[in-house]
């Protein structure tokens, strides 16, 4: 059952995310076109499978947070 408040995604045009690696392997996607949100996905696992949908800031603030390597365990 689709959520309301959930974006549909059947239609989405994803990017692949530069940090993805170059042979096809942990290809993570994301669609970076709508307002406030960021829906992510494992595009090698699952190409037409659920996605991970982050609030804009939500999403930057994880970013951030990888790149400066703030994460436990990172």
């Amino acid at each position: 059952m689709k959520r309301s408040n959930s974006p549909d995604l059947s239609s989405a045009t994803w990017r692949k995310s530069s940090y993805s690696n170059p042979d096809g392997g942990d290809c993570v996607e994301v669609r970076d076109d709508l307002p406030g949100l960021v829906p992510v996905r494992d595009s090698k696992e699952d190409p037409h499978g659920p996605a991970l949908v982050f609030s804009a800031a939500g999403w930057s603030s994880f970013v951030t947070a990888v790149k400066d390597a703030e994460l436990p365990g990172a």
